[in-house]
Order: C-alpha cells, then structure tokens, then sequence
C-alpha cells in the first residue's frame, strides 16, 4: 500500500519538494545575511545598550522579508489541503479506481490509513522544514523587536505550522471523502481552513489563558511607535517591552482613568504638533492605557495548546474519514 500510494502521489510530492529546496536555500542564504549583519552590529556596540539604535535599524531592513516570509508559510497548509489532501481520495472516487483495490485483499481502512498516514507525515514534514528554517532565519529580528507573539509570527514559527499542515490535509482528504469531486472539496477546505485560521486567533487563541489587564504608561518612545492614534484617543500598534501580547487596548486615558480624547489639550497637541513633536507634546500630559494582555512568558503554553488543538481536531477528522469509507458504497 505505501508504495501505491507513493507511484500515485509522487508528482504532487516531487513538485512540493522541489518548491521546498528552492525556498529552504533562500532562507539558509537569507538567514546566514541577518545573522551576519546581528553578529556585526553587536561587536561593533561599546555596549549593549548602546545597540538598540543600530539593531533597530537592522531588523527594519529584513523585517519586511520575514514579514512576507511568514505570511506564506501560513498559505503553505492551505495549499497541502487543497492540492494534496482534497485531490487524494476524491479524484479516485471520480476515476473510480478505488474499487481496483477495494475488490483484492486490502481493505478500506488499510487503504485509506495507509494514504493519511504516509502524504500526512509528508505534509508536516514540509510544514516543519519551512518553520525551523523560517524561525533560524528570523530569529535576530525577532529578538529586536520582541514581537514573537504577534499573530503572524506565532503562527508561522516553532510548532504551530505542523498541527495546521495535519489538519489542513486531513481536512482535504475528508471534504474529498465526503463530496466525492475534487474541485468542490478543493474549494471547499480553503473555505473551511481560512475561516479557521481567521477564528482561531482572534476568538480562541485570547482565551488558552485568563488574559491580564494592566495599566501603561504612554511614554515618549511607545506613542513614536505607534501605528495609529486616532481623532479622539484611539491608538494602535502598541508594542510592550518585553514582547507580552496586546490583545485589547483602551483609549488613551489620564492619569485619572478618564478618556483624553476630547479634552482640549489633547486636541491642540493633535492639531498643532507636527508628526515628529506629538509624542513629547501628549506623552506631558501623563497619559495611560490600560491593556488586556498575554504575558510573554506564556508563548511556549500557547504554542503547545495550539498545537494539541489541531492535533485533535486532525484526529476527530481521521476517525471520520475512516468510518465514512467504510460506509462508502463501492
């Protein structure tokens, strides 16, 4: 069975494999640059903290690449569940060539385990070479900005990328099992997987832990980095030292508790500062937000409950699969 399964799937194999070698060259290339350039900086600083000026500007230049880097590796899962997993059941379903094996002495179940078993270790083995080398490359402009917990980066580094990529395939393989035509259950697990990856961080990930909610104060240095601050004190884009992850920010309050946005002196620093002069003109009004927060030590938890949550789901959908070919009609 598993070399039947390998003569049927090895063009599909060898076109991803090909993809990964080119794609793994680029990182090793492209993470042998930054590590470079990270070593360089750090000699060349009289001190540590003399550095963050130069390692800033460091991470600006690559962040854009493993940025971009990052937001493809959280497509390659998609594109292993359309392309190797809803094709693999649902095209011998069409072709009917199931039933050349159905009829000899291998069974349905053997012959379906033995398909998830072989293309789904291939899938995570993909997933988890992209992510090793994706997290190795990046990883100095990850200790720069700290920011491993942004969704992007979570999602796209250590051992997240491997339950996506199981799950995405199984997900393919079951839609094609079930709707027993490729192109609808290609269509049918990207709906189904996007919607996930769209859900999961925003309304299950929050919530593996209670959150914390704090107070910060809005220095200087956090409202120049800001990505957004609104008419009436709203602000977006707040990074915390110390890498924790933001996921609820309020607007910008006094030292009171009470929201600045219309107040008069917030609106002659928004109206009369220049870009450059704003941070220092709000930051005198001893100004705060308070957060919801994932403490940054937490990352790891996170990692291994994403992980174990898609392990499951991978799981429930192979149980699935596997008591629906035995229902199928041959």
């Amino acid at each position: 069975m598993i070399w039947m399964t390998w003569r049927q799937f090895r063009a599909q194999t060898l076109v991803g494999l090909g993809a990964l070698v080119l794609l793994a060259v680029y990182l090793v290339v492209l993470g042998g640059r930054i590590h470079g350039a990270y070593d360089d900086t750090l000699a060349h600083c009289a001190a540590r903290d003399a550095c963050s000026g130069p390692l800033g500007a460091l991470a600006d230049r690559y962040s854009l690449q493993t940025d971009l880097l990052g937001y493809l590796l959280l497509a390659v899962p998609g594109v292993i569940g359309v392309f190797w997993g809803a094709p693999l059941i649902a095209r011998e379903l069409e072709a009917g060539t199931h039933r050349l094996v159905w009829n000899q002495s291998v069974t349905r179940t053997r012959w379906l385990a033995a398909k998830l078993a072989l293309v789904g270790l291939l899938s995570m083995a993909t997933a988890g070479v992209y992510s090793l080398l994706l997290t190795w490359a990046a990883g100095p402009v990850t200790t720069v900005l700290n920011n491993r917990f942004e969704p992007v980066n979570f999602a796209s580094r250590d051992l997240a990328p491997l339950g996506y990529a199981a799950f995405a395939f199984v997900l393919g393989v079951t839609l094609g099992l079930v709707l027993r035509r490729t192109v609808p259950a290609m269509a049918a697990t990207l709906v189904v997987f996007t919607a996930l990856q769209i859900a999961v961080p925003a309304l299950i990930r929050p919530h593996y832990e209670a959150p914390v909610r704090t107070s910060v104060p809005l220095t200087a240095d956090l409202i120049g980095r800001l990505t957004k601050i609104g008419t009436y004190g709203e602000i977006g884009g707040l990074r915390i030292p110390g890498g924790p992850w933001v996921v609820d920010t309020s607007p910008i309050l006094d030292s009171a508790g009470k929201e600045v946005g219309r107040t008069a002196w917030f609106q002659n620093c928004m109206d009369h500062s220049s870009l450059s002069e704003l941070p220092t003109c709000l930051a005198k009004g001893d100004i705060r937000v308070e957060i919801t927060e994932q403490p940054a030590d937490r990352y790891w938890t996170f990692q291994y409950l994403e992980t174990a949550l898609f392990a499951v789901l991978t799981t429930l959908l192979a149980v699935l699969a596997l008591w629906r070919i035995r229902k199928h009609p041959v």
